[in-house]
Formats: structure tokens, sequence, C-alpha cells
């Protein structure tokens, strides 16, 4: 499995999320729920420690990398986001297909998912350098295939996000999942190839201001 990594930009800082910073993340989450209507976040301590040990016993396994995010303008720990679904084909195909255990070094494909962040913290490029960062991770240092980005599909700001990134819609999935406001949700689905990630980081490092003038 990965080894876990701090990666540092200029507006954000995605740390190992652990069980140090839950009370930072409780109060990241409580400034403003009026924004989470088809995100789940937990709410309050006692969601809050649920969550980060469920995210820490999937990081064992090698299943997933689980980041608390933090506002450098700031200083403060501002949500939470990883990277997940991690696949392995190295090695000898497993028997079934997918069965735990079943894992290599790094990883052939991944998500990204579970990101929230404060109301505050909301608008600000932290989610843009957020992703940009574990891009990079991912498809420079991984060498991934592919990764997977998801939305309720009625998220329109969320989805919004994914587009800008130079994401490339799949499809929608009907009937996925239970969505956070407890309906049965339909789930867009979104991929970056690493055929396309030149194209995508160059619109990143562009938004982010990153590109030097020639």
């Amino acid at each position: 499995m990965p080894a876990f990594v701090t990666l540092s930009g200029r507006l954000a800082r995605l740390e190992p999320l652990s069980l140090e910073v839950v009370d930072d993340l409780v109060a990241a989450a409580g400034e403003d729920r009026t924004t989470y209507g088809f995100t789940r976040v937990p709410n309050g301590r006692d969601e809050m420690v649920s969550y980060v040990e469920a995210a820490l016993a999937e990081q064992a396994e090698g299943r997933t990398m689980p980041f608390a995010i933090r506002w450098l303008h700031t200083d403060r720990i501002v949500g939470a986001t990883r990277l997940m679904h991690l696949e392995y084909w190295q090695g000898p195909m497993p028997w079934p297909p997918g069965a735990r255990g079943a894992v290599g070094e790094v990883p052939s494909v991944a998500d990204i998912g579970y990101t929230w962040l404060a109301a505050s913290a909301q608008g600000t490029g932290v989610n843009r350098e957020s992703k940009y960062l574990m891009l990079s991770l991912a498809f420079e240092t991984w060498q991934v295939h592919r990764i997977t980005l998801k939305a309720d599909v009625r998220n329109v700001r969320s989805r919004a996000a994914i587009e800008a990134l130079g994401a490339h819609l799949d499809g929608v999935r009907r009937a996925e999942s239970r969505g956070a406001d407890d309906t049965v949700r339909d789930t867009a689905y979104y991929s970056i190839l690493s055929s396309e990630w030149p194209l995508v980081r160059e619109r990143l490092r562009a938004r982010l201001g990153l590109v030097e003038a020639a």
C-alpha cells in the first residue's frame, strides 16, 4: 500500500487524518450546515469520531488515504477529503477479483471523494487546490490510470466544480445509493484518465495562479 504523505500547496495543506483533529473538524462542520444539503457531513463529536475511525480502518487495509484540510490563510482545519476505492492491478490476479488483502505498493485507479469544507472556506480556492494536490500525487507519483469523481446528480455546485477540473462525464447511475437527504440518489460519475492529466494539470495550474508569465 502507498506510504502516507502530507501534501502542501499555497492555500491548503492536506494532513493525515487522525483522531487528534476531531475537535477541529467538529468546529468546521458546525459553522453553517445549510451548505450540506447533498453532502453527508458528520454532525457533532460522536459522529465525527466514528467518521474518523472508519476512515482510519480503511486506511489500514490500503483502501483509502484520508486527509484533513488545513487552510493556511487561517491555520485552521476546515474540512476533510480522501483518495479512496484504491484498486491494485499489480501482481497475480486475486480470486475472487477484488479479494481483500490483494494490494500492491501503489494503486492503479482511485476515487477522490468524501470532500467537505467549512462554510468559511468554500469558494476560497481551497477545494480546487486540494484536488490539484491529490490529482498530482495520483497521476505523477502513483501513475494511476484513472481518477473517478462522483456527485449527487442534483448537486449543481459540486458537479460544476468537478466539470471545471476538466473531468469527463461518464454517465449517471440511477438509484445508486441513499442520499444525504435520505432519498434514493442518482449519481453522476466523472473521470480523468492519465492521458488527460497533462491538459487538466495545466488548466488547474492556470486557475491557481501557478503558471509563470512568459
